[in-house]
């Protein structure tokens, strides 16, 4: 991330920051431009009043005209409604186009997040990216729909007040200008101060909205282990941090407030001794004189919302740095310009001589796989087998590209799958993974979630795919929940257990009837009665289907035609279990180890033996 060193404080800087929103609000522009001229309408009657009022005090007034003053006293209160109308137009007609930036903006950082790759959110906490999204796309919509229209208007009107004020009395207004300046040292440390503070608390309630998150999620472990009072120490550790950042933030408007108030006032009080003096030797009307007050009242409301403007225009800043941090971040893995379709739906899978490592692998270290080299044939059953850290769910990723290789090739039905379309490539491979993930939505939904084709979740067709499934991961406790198949499972699925979560997700694989159906470990979390019911109704889809089946059980090796023994990112064996039990030491280790884990090596002690 940029540092606070090296980002500009000049207004400049300010400027070319908050440009970037440009194309995102091209087309709100015109309704935008409409919302300034509206303001600058306000701003004029107000400015008018001052005028009028100049008439009343050397005209009617000073003449001792009774019948005179009622139409100028007409006139400065029509003056009052125009300008209240106004003020009303510009309200509700920069409303709509803040609203659409708002959403355009949100729209493309959603779809962006969806578009970077998994390495991506590997690396970036999930309250940091829910901030950008929530709060700094709200600070660019308050931006663009008040403080960029009221900042151009409010400017435009403190240049023609101060041009009126000049034609009224030129050294009243040099006066009064100059005795203003020092609102310009003062707006310049204010910006360089409250900038900093501004991206440090932004930051900061991004790390406390992850600890309320990651929180809400791990309640189970927080409550089972006794650590709620450790973790509300962290999060009030943090929050404190953030109410520091946020009062100094006060501080700083607070002493800018205080000189924007004070620096004016003590202008006109310079420049009513002057005033005084000009209108005694008759130089400046009393009428004149009333109305260069009266106009510098004017001008006290827009010079007072420089504070307010100022501070909204580098939150948004800042709010777009943040949002632009993660826009401008490429992704990787993208669609070929020509991206080519396999022949056939065959299911071939082939892994040439493929190497992987993670960007932040240090220099010197071996890859994490270093020319892995295997082919699943059409319709095959490979379990994949290995020790811990063997890079067996790296491998599992690499086909529907969850991450790229970084040398050799991945091929689908004789294809290297990154040219082939990203859409079609994804429909064609399916994956379960250990650790199940499930919206919150009903049963129907998830289970039916990589259906792309059928449009109707309600159909007859879809009813069919989804009974198939659900019976085939023995889901079938799904049609006995509170309102069935359509009950919502609650964010994550966690109203369920573990086990019926993983079979909810294997359903959810199993519906999409992919060529090459990926599954890492999907039963670790169900008994051993369900696994083998499972495993058995498996064993019918598996007959059609090419499948990769990470192992960490040795019933889960017996569903396989071959196994392929993964070792220090390299396959070392391939082969039936027996083949490899009969040739292999390391195989029959991790297979014995296998058994420890799950308990059931009284199952397996005769065919692991040597």
């Amino acid at each position: 991330m940029t540092s606070l060193s090296q980002r500009p404080s000049a207004p400049i800087g300010v400027l070319r920051g908050l440009a970037r929103i440009v194309p995102y609000a091209k087309k709100e522009l015109p309704l935008l431009g409409l919302g300034m001229l509206v303001a600058l309408m306000s701003s004029a009657f107000a400015l008018a009043i001052p005028l009028a009022l100049e008439y009343l005090v050397d005209g009617p007034l000073s003449e001792g005209d009774p019948e005179a003053v009622w139409p100028a006293v007409g006139l400065v209160a029509a003056l009052g409604l125009a300008e209240a109308l106004f003020i009303y137009l510009r309200r509700v007609t920069v409303l709509t186009p803040g609203t659409r930036i708002d959403s355009t903006l949100r729209n493309r950082l959603y779809q962006h997040l969806q578009d970077l790759p998994v390495a991506f959110h590997d690396k970036w906490h999930s309250g940091q990216l829910l901030s950008r999204a929530q709060n700094d796309v709200s600070l660019v919509r308050r931006w663009m729909s008040f403080g960029f229209v009221l900042i151009v208007a409010n400017t435009i009107t403190i240049v023609l007040g101060l041009a009126i004020l000049f034609s009224w009395s030129p050294l009243l207004a040099t006066i009064f200008l100059v005795f203003s300046l020092p609102l310009v040292v003062f707006g310049s440390r204010f910006g360089q101060s409250f900038q900093g503070l501004t991206r440090q608390a932004q930051d900061q309630w991004g790390d406390v909205a992850t600890l309320v998150e990651e929180s809400v999620h791990g309640i189970r472990i927080l409550k089972s282990f006794g650590r709620g009072p450790e973790a509300y120490s962290a999060f009030a550790s943090d929050a404190q941090r953030g109410r520091d950042l946020e009062v100094a933030k006060g501080r700083a408007q607070a002493t800018l407030g205080f000189w924007l108030a004070w620096v004016p006032d003590f202008a006109l009080a310079v420049s009513l001794l002057a005033g005084v003096w000009l209108a005694a030797t008759g130089d400046l009307t009393t009428g004149q004189l009333f109305a260069f007050f009266a106009t510098a009242a004017v001008l006290a409301g827009p010079i007072a919302s420089l504070r307010f403007l100022s501070a909204l225009a580098l939150e948004a800043k800042s709010g777009l740095e943040r949002i632009f941090e993660v826009l401008d971040t490429t992704n990787p893995i993208t669609t070929a310009s020509e991206p080519h379709s396999p022949s056939s739906h065959a299911g071939s899978l082939v892994f040439d001589n493929v190497h992987f490592r993670h960007h932040h692998t240090p220099d010197g270290q071996p890859d994490l796989l270093n020319g892995v080299s295997l082919e699943i044939l059409p319709g095959e059953t490979m379990a994949l087998v290995g020790a811990t850290g063997s890079g067996k769910t790296t491998l599992t990723a690499l086909p529907a590209r969850l991450y790229d290789v970084t040398g050799g090739r991945v091929l689908l039905d004789g294809e290297d799958v990154r040219s082939i379309d990203l859409d079609e490539l994804r429909t064609r491979i399916a994956m379960a993974f250990e650790d199940a993930t499930l919206f919150s939505a009903s049963v129907r939904d998830n289970v039916l979630f990589g259906r792309h084709d059928i449009v109707d979740l309600f159909s007859a067709e879809a009813e069919e795919r989804l009974a198939t499934a659900l019976a085939t991961a023995d889901a079938e406790f799904a049609y006995s929940l509170p309102e069935g198949i359509d009950t919502i499972i609650g964010e994550q699925g966690l109203t369920l257990s573990g086990g019926q979560r993983q079979r909810i997700a294997l359903a959810r694989a199993i519906a999409a009837q992919p060529d090459v159906l990926v599954l890492d470990d999907p039963l670790s979390a169900v008994d051993v009665d369900t696994e083998a019911r499972v495993e058995a109704a498996l064993r019918k889809v598996l007959a059609t289907t090419t499948a990769l089946v990470v192992a960490h059980r040795p019933s889960t090796v017996m569903l396989a035609d071959r196994v392929a023994l993964l070792e220090k990112g390299r396959i070392t064996a391939v082969g039936t279990h027996t083949e490899l039990l009969s040739s292999s030491p390391a195989y029959r280790a991790v297979i014995s180890s296998l058994e420890d884990e799950s308990g059931s090596g009284a199952e397996y002690s005769e065919a692991v033996a040597p």
